[in-house]
């Protein structure tokens, strides 16, 4: 598993025509990072049946070309990004498919894994990939993973889509993306999860709402800030703010008696196997 590089997606190709197939959220924040990074608006052009999201597609983003259904217009696409549902991927697939050449098939759905995409669209040459919400924001971590058939410069292309969305860190494995569900993909609500309680104890020893979110988040985002920066192990980091028979240890000593670490252990191996069962799912289809 590695990281990958931050460069600007122009920096070393010609930015391929490349259709949206849905543009929710995730859509719009790639599509803006793009535009962002001086690619070029006619060059990207998105399929969105429901007319409400076209219209904030369209006032968004005038340059880009925004088509209600799939159509001709489509043939033009030398990258395609699947960023619908996973549920309404074989619909949305069926009426792609006959419009499609050989794209290069890039997928920010959920469980839907290679070999599905695949049958469902006649295409090879595959990244699969797994941001999570903080991309929203530019402050994501995708997780990706190429097929056999992708070329280099298919995984440049599809490491320059998800650039806008924050970091990128490759896998080997397909089935490694389950583990990325389970780390990043659903991260954002285990912190979010810690926030909430730690806000609401704040509040019982009589911070007001306001200080004890600000205190929270200030201090989540300043100890994520500093383990990026620090090249010390993370247990290293901990031991670092915990003197011996001090506030950090009673707090510590807590967790320990709780098993906390069996806890987080354990709930990070169900969220992997619930990604596995929706990806078997997902390919029963």
């Amino acid at each position: 598993m590695n990281s990958t590089m931050t460069s600007s997606p122009t920096s070393s190709f010609e930015w391929p025509i490349t259709a949206f197939i849905g543009g929710g959220n995730m859509s719009s924040a790639l599509l803006g990072g793009l535009l962002g990074a001086a690619v070029d608006g006619a060059r990207l052009l998105v399929v969105e049946p429901l007319a409400p999201q076209r219209q904030r597609l369209q006032q968004r983003f005038p340059a880009l070309q925004v088509l209600a259904e799939a159509g001709p217009a489509l043939r033009a696409a030398q990258a395609v990004v699947w960023a619908v549902k996973p549920q309404q991927f074989a619909q949305a697939a069926a009426q792609v498919r006959p419009h499609l050449t050989d794209a290069l098939h890039v997928s920010i759905m959920a469980g839907v894994r290679c070999g599905a995409i695949a049958r469902q669209t006649g295409a090879q040459r595959l990244v699969r990939t797994m941001p999570n919400t903080p991309a929203l924001i530019g402050q994501g971590i995708t997780g990706l993973f190429a097929s056999a058939h992708a070329s280099a410069q298919d995984r440049a292309v599809a490491d320059a889509l998800l650039a806008p969305a924050g970091r990128r860190v490759w896998v080997e494995r397909e089935d490694l993306l389950d583990a990325v569900t389970a780390v990043s993909g659903s991260g954002p609500a285990y912190a979010f999860y810690l926030a909430e309680a730690m806000t609401r104890a704040g509040e019982e020893l009589g911070l007001s709402a306001a200080q004890a979110r600000e205190l929270t988040l200030a201090t989540l985002a300043g100890a994520a800030a500093l383990a990026q920066d620090s090249s010390e192990p993370l247990a290293t980091l901990r031991a670092n703010v915990t003197s011996k028979g001090g506030t950090t240890a009673a707090a510590l000593e807590v967790f320990d008696q709780a098993d906390m670490q069996g806890i987080i252990d354990r709930a990070l191996h169900a969220a992997a196997r619930r990604a596995r069962e929706l990806g078997d799912a997902l390919d029963a289809v």
